[in-house]
C-alpha cells in the first residue's frame, strides 16, 4: 500500500515536471500571440490568443463603475504603449439601450486617421481598429497599390437606433447604439487615389479589379479581428460601407448570401 502511495507521487511529480517543461517551451519559442498569458501587442499578427486579449477591456453589462474604469484604464494604457494617442471620452447614456461606457476617442499617434475624427467609441473596438490598421490596411494598401493609407473615411460610430434604423421594437439594437461599430466607406491613399466601396466594391468602379482585391483584402483580416463584418455582399444596407463591430455574436460576409 505504502509503495503504491509513493508510486503514485513520483509518478504525479514527473507530470508535473513535463508541465512545467512544456510551459517553459511554450514561454519561450512560441509567438506571443498566441500564448494567453503574453501582453497585448498591437504590432504583433493576430494570434490564437489575440481575441481573448481584447475580450479582456470589455465591459460587461452592469459592471460596477470601478470595473468599468479598470477596464478602460488597462486599454488605454495599451493604446498609449503601441504610440496612438487616445482620451477617456465621456460615457453617454440616451435612454433605453443606448448607452456607451468605457468611451475613447483617438487623438493621433501611430494609427491611420479616421475621417471626420473626434469619435467616441468603446475602447475594445479602438484596439480592434489599430490592429485591423496595422495588420490589414497598411500591408494591404502597400500589397496592392505600392502605397499607404492616409486616412480612413467613415460614417461614424455612435447612432441611438436599431439595426437598420428600425422602428420595430422586436428588432433588436445596433451596435452603434453603444459606440460599438465602425463604418467604413473608403479608404483614402498617399498617393491621392481614394478607394470607395459603394464604386468600387465589384471591381466595375474607378479603381477597377485592383480596388475590388483591396476592399476585399480588407474585409479579410477585418474577420479576423472583430466580431462582425457587414459588406455589400450582405444587404442594401451595408452598400456603400464595411460595418465592423465588436458584438458578442461573430458573423462574417464573405460574399452574397
Amino acid at each position: 500500500m505504502k509503495r503504491d502511495f509513493a508510486d503514485f507521487w513520483n509518478l504525479m511529480w514527473e507530470a508535473m515536471l513535463g508541465v512545467c517543461a512544456v510551459f517553459a517551451l511554450l514561454n519561450a519559442f512560441a509567438p506571443p500571440q498566441d500564448l494567453f498569458w503574453k501582453p497585448l501587442d498591437l504590432d504583433r499578427p493576430v494570434g490564437q490568443a489575440t481575441a481573448a486579449k481584447v475580450a479582456d477591456f470589455v465591459v460587461a453589462p452592469g459592471a460596477a463603475p470601478e470595473e468599468i474604469e479598470g477596464a478602460t484604464a488597462a486599454c488605454i494604457q495599451t493604446l498609449r504603449d503601441a504610440g496612438v494617442g487616445v482620451r477617456r471620452a465621456g460615457d453617454r447614456d440616451d435612454g433605453g439601450f443606448c448607452q456607451v461606457r468605457g468611451a475613447v476617442t483617438i487623438t493621433g499617434g501611430a494609427v491611420t486617421p479616421l475621417k471626420p475624427g473626434g469619435l467616441t467609441m468603446q475602447c475594445p473596438l479602438a484596439v480592434r481598429y489599430v490592429i485591423w490598421d496595422r495588420q490589414t490596411l497598411q500591408p494591404a494598401a502597400r500589397s496592392v497599390y505600392g502605397s499607404r493609407a492616409v486616412a480612413v473615411n467613415n460614417y461614424g460610430t455612435y447612432a441611438c437606433r436599431r439595426i437598420y434604423g428600425s422602428t420595430d421594437v422586436a428588432d433588436r439594437p445596433s451596435e452603434h447604439a453603444r459606440a460599438n461599430a465602425l463604418d467604413v466607406a473608403s479608404i483614402t491613399l498617399a498617393d491621392g487615389r481614394t478607394v470607395s466601396v459603394e464604386a468600387d466594391w465589384s471591381g466595375d468602379g474607378p479603381q477597377g479589379a485592383a480596388g475590388s482585391v483591396f476592399l476585399k483584402r480588407l474585409r479579410d483580416g477585418a474577420c479576423r479581428v472583430f466580431s462582425t463584418v457587414l459588406t455589400p455582399d450582405y444587404n442594401a444596407a451595408h452598400r456603400n460601407h464595411l460595418h465592423l463591430d465588436g458584438a458578442p455574436r461573430s458573423l462574417c460576409v464573405t460574399g452574397p448570401r
